[in-house]
């Protein structure tokens, strides 16, 4: 009985949970954002700074922050970390040449005190562009395998077309209480 009431509740409850979209310059996070506040494309310039949207999905409330990529930026991205639930790293599948800085990034991301208790979802962006890496290559790369103090999981996706993105919301969600 106590589970079904817990259950219910949840359903009622305006809860928020806090979600960071973080990668490099031109992986596709504002687009994602916005694929998943208005389901459609919307045309981005480079994010300075950050935007930020509230986002209902499954009656489930998300305060999401795309914060920008730029080199020059990624260094105040701790700034975004406190209370975060979830970590979204978009990853450009096309972009092998910095797959090296990428993984560095999520290394320092996920050593930072404030996200001890965050899980990861990779979105392995640009699905739909002519050679990109698999989800599986991407993986490893990132060698993200190794990670074990984080519930983590990879999704390939298009941000363009929508495709994946709700895979990934779905994985997020079923992870909400753990």
């Amino acid at each position: 009985m106590g589970f079904l009431f817990s259950k219910l509740w949840n359903l009622f409850t305006n809860e928020e949970h806090k979600i960071i979209i973080v990668g490099l310059d031109n992986a596709g996070k504002t687009t994602i954002l916005y694929q998943f506040l208005m389901n459609e494309v919307v045309h981005t310039s480079p994010t300075i700074g950050s935007n930020v949207e509230e986002v209902v999905w499954k009656n489930i409330h998300f305060l999401m922050w795309d914060i920008g990529g730029q080199e020059s930026l990624r260094s105040s991205w701790s700034t975004y970390y406190t209370h975060a639930q979830f970590v979204i790293m978009v990853v450009d599948s096309t972009d092998r040449e910095r797959l090296p800085i990428i993984k560095d990034e999520l290394m320092k991301l996920l050593a930072h005190e404030d996200l001890q208790k965050s899980s990861l979802l990779v979105f392995a962006n640009k699905q739909d562009i002519k050679n990109s890496m698999t989800a599986a290559e991407i993986s490893e790369h990132l060698n993200l395998t190794a990670i074990k103090d984080h519930g983590w999981h990879i999704q390939a996706c298009c941000a363009l077309t929508g495709e994946g993105l709700y895979q990934g919301l779905e994985w997020i969600v079923s992870n909400l209480k753990k």
